[in-house]
């Protein structure tokens, strides 16, 4: 199982918008028709890799907790379709419904999205605030597939809570290790 960790996007940057389809009620959003009140979680994030498995059922429970308190959530697959088709348009809205996810699971075919945001791995995690400007980059939380650690997603959490308690997060902020995305040669 290979471990990618992210490239870590500079705090500050401006989310890059984009255009993209939603498999799961078929439609075509970009940022601004998805983005949060308060702000905005974009993860990068597959149907097959272990790291994402692994992590599904704690992203779910935070979805489900901070868009009632103004942040949206996008969840993007990059992953070349072609190579890996378990994570192509039609099984990504299989998965999106096995898991039960409470926000839009867009395919970035053209892996245009996922460069923009300097995405590498699987699952890549990024806060942008009400302006989207980049403020947090990296990890759930320490626990990884087979490390016995409690999935808890304290450092996403935590990054929520400053933003929407209008706290400067001063913690260190860990690169999200993961699997590799996907790429078209």
């Amino acid at each position: 199982m290979a471990q990618t960790p992210s490239n870590m996007l500079p705090l500050g940057t401006k989310a890059p918008d984009f255009l993209l389809f939603d498999t799961v009620f078929g439609d075509t959003f970009n940022l601004n028709d998805l983005k949060g009140k308060k702000g905005t979680v974009i993860m990068f994030i597959c149907n097959h890799c272990p790291f994402v498995i692994h992590v599904n059922p704690e992203l779910v429970k935070i979805a489900k907790d901070y868009s009632k308190k103004g942040i949206g959530f996008i969840a993007i697959s990059s992953n070349d379709a072609i190579k890996y088709p378990q994570d192509g348009p039609k099984n990504m809205k299989i998965h999106a419904k096995n898991e039960h996810y409470p926000f839009p699971y867009l395919y970035d075919e053209t892996q245009v999205v996922a460069k923009a945001y300097n995405a590498a791995c699987t699952p890549d995690l990024y806060l942008f605030d009400a302006d989207l400007k980049l403020i947090y980059r990296g990890q759930l939380d320490d626990s990884r597939p087979g490390n016995n650690i409690p999935l808890t997603g304290k450092d996403l959490r935590y990054a929520l809570d400053c933003l929407i308690e209008n706290k400067k997060n001063t913690r260190n902020q860990k690169p999200s290790i993961g699997c590799n995305i996907k790429w078209k040669l």
